[in-house]
């Protein structure tokens, strides 16, 4: 096997041949051309605002306080940057493939095999993320009308194994079941009145499956039906949007921006993978490319329209967020009606409930609309079977790659739990954003190769890059030490009191209650006896000085030695690679845009934590596998001699 033949190119002349090709056979092989900037800027529109305003805001919100729109800014400067090479791409290579059509032409197909693999984590498993959070505002809307479904048909098999565990191991510890997380509660539930086949609970999300099929459906009848269900969707999301500003402005109290950074830096960062989330959706556009009327002009211009679109609104509805409640309060699934409701405006909260189920099948529509054809591109280099390149004669839309994208999304969504998807998700598209950033710099001084319209702007960063690199290090060195010098000694870490508990026996759990009404007995029964609870009423010097004092072994009381620094090695490979992305600059003159696109994204990469990458790790293998089994010898270019 050579191993040129791994890195073989698509130049982009015969890529453009081949749309040409397409477009002459008319209905067999081309797609339906119908999109313009405003229906581009509402595709990008309706991807991002989603579960990101709706849901994730809150959560980013109590870690970062008033604060978190700094965060926005960050993610949204990072999403801009890879916003430009997405352009510059789709600009010159105008076809349905997106970041694998991209990597293809700039890296070779097995980069390319890669980043399509990867980008099914994006649009796929992302849509299984959507689909579970729609599910869950589906049922809380009918809850709220008298409508109760039973908690075993709306939520995963392992969130409710999870949480039934979780509720055992708290309610040992002294807590009551009314006590519980509202979430832990409902898994306990679930898990307790789920039927059962022997030991088997059967548990599954079928709101989620329901909201799928339909979806499913309306993209695999045509490009334009979708096109206008989608600007109907964004329509009525933007007005509910700017309705909650406009009412929640009235109700804003100042005091409560004040700090505006109560847990500083560390706080804001804590949110980033949340944040992120936020923002994904908005290189779904360049999969559109070939159902553009102007594609060249039209899609840089709908991706940065949606982007500061949205970063307006997230920062606007953050603001008003922080200023109507505490930040402390906003740590919530539905912090938008949440707020509502606090201040006894239901009808407020069963508005921006109706519209959250609006927004979540918004971006639905989109993910679903961008898998298939990604697929499509995959199928037509010989990687995929031909089938997946299929497109219907009538509704002239990538229809067997459509309805597989419907089964390969609806079947986990029934069983998945949504934790695990979303980080998965976010780490497949920051990949794909670190690889079409990549791509830029490594075609930027290339002569050969045919230009579009839109070209990302050019400042050197010869000297700019190894500037940013001593900043960032006096800075570290100078306001940030102590996490510094813990970060490069690898300092063992003390647990919170939720991780120390859950991991206790029943026998570890005894001891240490005798241990505190022994040491504490009055601060413990105003605790209702509950261990986890005690823990966190005490102050940081009392805590640290209890838990040392804990009779269980110090592996349950810290992370140190190897269980910490595992979760240090993504920032290790970040840090590693920034180096090197470093002398890459300076002595090839590369573009500053795409390249802080590069490094911003592979910074949120490494914040995402160990366990992702070993996922998105173990994702990739399968990927090879079947590529090395199948696509490498069936591949186009493979015929070529």
């Amino acid at each position: 096997m050579s191993f040129n033949s791994l890195f073989r190119k698509k130049s982009v002349q015969d890529i453009l041949k081949q749309v040409e090709k397409n477009e002459a056979e008319g209905g067999h092989g081309s797609l339906g051309k119908h999109l313009g900037v405003r229906d581009l800027t509402a595709f990008g529109i309706a991807a991002i605002i989603g579960a990101g305003i709706f849901s994730t805001i809150g959560k980013a919100s109590a870690d970062g306080g008033p604060a978190v729109i700094f965060l926005f800014l960050f993610t949204a400067i990072a999403c801009g940057f890879a916003a430009f090479a997405y352009a510059e791409f789709a600009s010159m290579v105008p076809v349905s493939g997106s970041a694998y059509t991209y990597s293809y032409v700039a890296f070779g197909e097995l980069i390319a095999w890669i980043i399509g693999w990867a980008l099914i984590m994006e649009y796929a498993i992302g849509n299984i993320t959507v689909a579970i959070s729609w599910s869950d505002y589906f049922t809380g809307l009918l809850d709220s009308g008298g409508i109760h479904l039973p908690q075993w048909i709306q939520m995963d098999y392992l969130t409710a194994s999870k949480g039934f565990h979780q509720a055992t191991a708290l309610m040992q510890s002294g807590k009551t079941f009314e006590n519980l997380d509202a979430s832990v509660q409902a898994a306990h539930t679930a898990w307790v009145n789920s039927p059962t086949i022997g030991s088997l609970h059967i548990i599954a999300d079928l709101p989620a499956l329901m909201i799928i099929v339909f979806i499913t459906w309306l993209v695999y009848k045509g490009m334009k039906e979708s096109k206008n269900a989608s600007n109907l969707m964004v329509v009525i999301k933007l007005c509910i949007i700017l309705l909650v500003i406009a009412v929640g402005v009235f109700y804003v109290d100042t005091d409560n921006w004040n700090p505006f950074a109560p847990n500083g830096v560390g706080g804001i960062l804590k949110g980033v993978s949340a944040v992120f989330f936020a923002y994904i959706g908005f290189d779904a556009i360049s999969t559109t490319a070939e159902e553009c009327k102007n594609p060249q002009r039209d899609l840089p211009r709908g991706m940065m329209w949606a982007i500061i679109v949205c970063t307006i609104l997230y920062i606007i509805i953050a603001l008003v967020l922080t200023g109507m409640v505490s930040y402390t309060e906003l740590n919530v699934g539905d912090p938008l009606a949440f707020v509502f409701e606090k201040l006894d405006l239901k009808w407020m909260s069963g508005i921006i409930a109706v519209s959250a189920v609006v927004a979540m099948a918004s971006v639905l529509l989109v993910f679903q609309m961008g898998q298939p054809r990604i697929w499509m591109s995959m199928s037509r280099d010989g990687l995929l079977p031909k089938a997946f390149s299929r497109v219907h004669p009538k509704y002239q839309t990538p229809s067997f790659a459509t309805i597989v994208t419907g089964f390969v999304v609806a079947i986990p969504a029934l069983f998945l739990n949504l934790t695990m998807v979303t980080d998965l998700c976010s780490i497949g598209t920051l990949f794909a954003f670190v690889l079409v950033c990549g791509g830029v710099l490594v075609l930027q001084n290339k002569k050969d190769i045919p230009r579009g319209k839109f070209k990302t702007p050019y400042v050197n960063s010869k000297f700019i890059m190894p500037v940013l690199v001593v900043v960032a290090i006096a800075l570290s060195f100078t306001y940030n030490k102590q996490a510094t010098m813990d970060f490069i000694t690898n300092e063992k870490q003390m647990n919170d009191g939720a991780t120390i508990v859950v991991s206790l026996n029943e026998t570890q759990i005894a001891d240490i209650k005798q241990y505190i009404i022994a040491s504490d007995s009055a601060s413990f029964v105003a605790s209702n006896n509950d261990i986890e609870t005690y823990m966190s009423s005490l102050t940081d010097a009392n805590y640290s000085s209890f838990v040392n004092s804990l009779p269980v072994d110090e592996s349950i009381k810290f992370q140190s030695g190897w269980n910490l620094f595992k979760h240090k090695i993504p920032m290790w490979i970040f840090i590693i690679i920034v180096f090197a992305l470093t002398v890459w600059a300076f002595r090839q003159n590369l573009s500053l845009i795409p390249m802080l696109g590069l490094v911003s994204c592979l910074y949120m990469m490494a914040e995402l934590g160990i366990s992702n990458w070993v996922g998105f790790g173990i994702w990739l293998i399968v990927g090879l596998l079947i590529y090395f089994g199948y696509s490498k010898k069936n591949s186009k270019l493979n015929k070529i001699v």
